[in-house]
């Protein structure tokens, strides 16, 4: 089995770096059978009777060009983009989850998410994601004039980012001893997005091989995951 995880390209304009790297790596998948996109793959997410912010088009074209190839594709909401089912499962066929998820590769037990609930002491944070997700919220985003909803969550992707700040060293510690308490409650792998900084470290549990990732983003290290027949590695987008 061949599969591929990445997260953070906070995707907003046509001209941002990521695009054109994310457009290679896309073209280059015709070999790989999972897709799996970790959480703030966009900067923000509104969409509404499938109208899709215009800078969003191409790379979701890509996306679903993957699919017709025979590459199963699944989404991860991050703290950036969220009430995602309604167009990429409903209307494209993609897998969606809100949080966390269990996955099998080749028989090995791995676990998933964008990973911005890890650090459950920043209570301010959780309080504002509470709101953002609520039904009352979904309502009312409902009934803003979309193009004016989507100047809103342009300027509203600053605060998401203030409320979530923290030193990259100090959040990859934080997930890091999260995932080695996963790693020996039984699972094989741990692979998380939010953290930004690319990181992939192998342990041995109980004669087991076991593995933390965290994704990194496309926003400064075009970085991403990949794995196949049993192997994780790290890779960087090259310009």
């Amino acid at each position: 089995m061949k599969a591929l995880f990445l997260a953070d390209a906070h995707l907003k304009d046509v001209t941002d770096d990521a695009n054109p790297k994310l457009t290679r790596l896309f073209d280059s998948m015709t070999m790989v059978d999972d897709l799996f996109i970790l959480g703030d793959f966009f900067d923000f997410w509104f969409c509404r009777d499938g109208r899709l912010y215009p800078a969003f088009t191409h790379i979701i074209d890509k996306l679903v060009d993957l699919k017709r190839q025979g590459v199963r594709i699944t989404f991860f909401e991050g703290n950036h983009d969220f009430f995602m089912g309604s167009f990429f499962s409903d209307k494209l066929g993609m897998t969606v989850f809100t949080e966390w998820a269990e996955i099998d590769l080749d028989g090995r037990k791995v676990l998933l998410s964008h990973g911005d609930t890890v650090d459950k002491t920043n209570r301010k944070y959780f309080f504002i994601r509470k709101i953002l997700r609520s039904r009352p919220f979904y309502i009312l985003q409902n009934n803003i004039p979309l193009t004016l909803l989507w100047k809103i969550a342009r300027l509203s992707s600053v605060v998401s980012k203030e409320l979530t700040i923290e030193s990259d060293n100090r959040l990859a510690k934080k997930m890091e001893a999260f995932s080695l308490e996963k790693l020996n409650e039984g699972y094989d792998a741990v692979i998380l997005g939010h953290c930004h900084t690319p990181q992939m470290k192998e342990y041995v549990i109980d004669g087991r091989k076991r593995t933390f990732a965290t994704l990194g983003d496309w926003v400064r290290y075009h970085s991403y995951l990949y794995y196949e027949d049993g192997h994780f590695t790290l890779k960087y987008c090259e310009n």
